[in-house]
């Protein structure tokens, strides 16, 4: 991963021009959905929805912040730049149905390398059920930049905000946290020790599950089926990506609640706690505070207990008090911690 094993001389992008590179990259988009009326080659994209709400959300990713080009194959860029975004339009409770894919790019990039990109985020799509229906490209001085528009639609009475938690309902996550976390330090700490000696190659074996939540996170379509199996209409509702503390801090801030978690009810995967206590980490902090697990954290009315508890694919892992601005970690000594937001910050200065 951290060695170029492919000889073959690159096409230059330079080559075919900005747009010999767009038709080149979308000639063979083909659209799936009812609801989109045009798509890519004319001025904008047409889209129509009858009776439905829009849902539209934007992600930006660029080189050196988000993404780390030593580790980071092109193709997992591009299927984890499209899914991070359905993962807000799930977040909402609604379905996805286009994006727009806009990109900077520097002439270090090879034709076949944006191939690679665009392969990842049509295969998002493919398996999403998404349109690619836009987009821009243009030159980049400081490495690759990525932005992704997401459009949903979903109906007026079942969409789902974070302002509406109340007091008493259980608060609920899907799958397990913390992996992603411990796959970008596992990444980091390979190449440390690949720039200080090239000649030692990376030793991935065993660590196949945190690295796929890094490099390839899933957006929980299912869980958002599951909700109509069974009934179940959340309260609130966040995809976890800037931590679980942070994200749980601002569903209770937007609904002027305080919360309460409990450390033992917290899901971690067993991979996540052997990579964490490899590196002499703290699995649960890695949990609370690590990010881009890109799971579901929502409330639910406790009237609804009995249609979640069964359900494998999520946790209750405590309740929603009505103590505004506090909030609270139990941990499995039964001692009540502060729960802070320590998660991903994109605007802090790094040292």
């Amino acid at each position: 991963m951290l060695e170029d094993k492919n000889p073959k001389p690159l096409n230059e992008l330079e080559e075919l021009g900005e747009f010999g590179l767009i038709q080149h990259l979308t000639e063979n988009i083909k659209l799936k959905n009812p609801s989109s009326i045009k798509g890519v080659g004319d001025d904008a994209a047409v889209i129509e929805y009858k009776d439905k709400q829009t849902v539209v959300t934007t992600d930006l990713l660029v080189e050196g912040i988000h993404f780390d080009m030593i580790y980071t194959p092109l193709k997992h860029l591009g299927y984890k730049a499209a899914t991070v975004n359905l993962s807000d339009v799930y977040a909402m409770n609604a379905t996805p149905k286009q994006i727009t894919v806009s990109i900077a790019v520097s002439n270090h990039m090879s034709i076949e390398g944006l191939e690679e990109l665009y392969e990842g985020i049509l295969l998002a799509c493919e398996v999403y059920g998404v349109d690619l229906v836009g987009g821009d490209t243009t030159s980049s001085t400081s490495g690759l930049i990525i932005s992704i528009t997401a459009i949903g639609e979903g109906d007026k009475d079942t969409l789902v905000f974070r302002d509406e938690a109340k007091e008493n309902d259980l608060i609920c996550v899907s799958g397990d946290l913390g992996g992603a976390f411990m796959g970008l330090q596992l990444l980091e700490r390979e190449k440390q020790i690949f720039q200080e000696n090239p000649q030692v190659q990376p030793d991935f074996s065993g660590y196949d599950y945190v690295l796929e939540r890094q490099l390839k996170p899933e957006p929980r379509k299912d869980v958002v089926d599951m909700f109509k199996e069974i009934g179940v209409h959340p309260t609130s509702m966040i995809d976890v990506s800037d931590g679980l503390s942070s994200d749980l801090i601002h569903i209770c801030t937007q609904s002027n609640v305080g919360c309460t978690i409990y450390e033992d009810k917290i899901p971690i995967d067993p991979s996540t706690i052997t990579a964490a206590e490899e590196m002499q980490l703290d699995p649960i902090v890695c949990a609370l505070n690590g990010g881009e697990d890109y799971e579901l954290l929502f409330t639910i009315s406790l009237d609804d207990y009995n249609k979640i508890k069964d359900q494998k694919r999520v946790a209750v892992i405590g309740h929603i008090t009505s103590d505004e601005g506090s909030y609270q970690i139990v941990s499995k000594d039964e001692k009540i911690h502060q729960l802070t937001a320590q998660g991903w910050n994109s605007i802090l200065k790094k040292d």
